[in-house]
C-alpha cells in the first residue's frame, strides 16, 4: 500500500504523527486550567498554614495563599473580558491531591507538601508559559506574562523547602 511513497512523503507523514495526538492551545482551557490550579493552590496553602510543622512550610504557605488569591482575582477578571468563566474548585484530580495532603502529619506533611509544591508549579510555570506565548486574548496574554515570574519564584521557594533549605 505505502510502496509508492517518496522518502520525503514518509518523513512528512512522520514528521506529523507526532503532533496528532498533541492539543492545540485555547484560551478557554487555560483558564480552566489555571483557574482550577489557582484554587487548589489557596486551599494547599491554607493546609500548610494549618498543618506544616516548620515556620518554612508555614512561611511559604502564607505567600501562596496571598499570591494565589490576588492570581485568581486577576484571572477572573480577564478571563470575564474574554467571555470565559472560570472553575470556582479545584478539579477532581487536584481534590485528590488536596484530600490525600490531609491524611500527612508533621514532618511528613511538610515533605508531601513540598513535593506537591514543586510538581504542581512546574506544570503551573509550564502552563503560563505556553499562554504569554500564545494565549489569543490579549487580556489572557498579559495575565499570564504578568503571573509568570511569581510562579516560578514559588517554583524555586518549593524547591529549597525540598531540599530542606530553612
Amino acid at each position: 500500500m505505502f510502496r509508492h511513497l517518496t522518502a520525503a512523503a514518509v518523513v512528512a507523514v512522520l514528521a506529523t504523527a507526532g503532533r496528532a495526538d498533541e492539543k492545540a492551545f485555547s484560551d478557554a482551557e487555560f483558564v480552566k486550567k489555571a483557574g482550577s490550579s489557582g484554587v487548589k493552590e489557596v486551599m494547599m496553602g491554607k493546609l500548610g498554614t494549618t498543618m506544616g510543622q516548620s515556620d518554612a512550610v508555614k512561611k511559604f504557605s502564607e505567600t501562596i495563599v496571598a499570591d494565589h488569591t490576588k492570581a485568581n482575582t486577576e484571572l477572573m477578571a480577564a478571563a470575564k473580558a474574554a467571555g470565559l468563566s472560570v472553575p470556582d474548585a479545584p478539579s477532581p484530580e487536584d481534590q485528590k491531591e488536596l484530600d490525600m495532603m490531609k491524611g500527612h502529619k508533621g514532618a511528613d506533611f511538610d515533605r508531601h507538601f513540598a513535593e506537591h509544591m514543586v510538581k504542581g508549579h512546574e506544570k503551573s510555570v509550564a502552563l503560563f508559559t505556553t499562554a504569554s506565548k500564545e494565549a489569543r486574548d490579549p487580556n489572557l496574554k498579559a495575565f499570564a506574562t504578568k503571573t509568570l515570574p511569581s510562579l516560578q519564584q514559588h517554583l524555586e521557594m518549593a524547591k529549597r523547602l525540598q531540599v530542606g533549605d530553612k
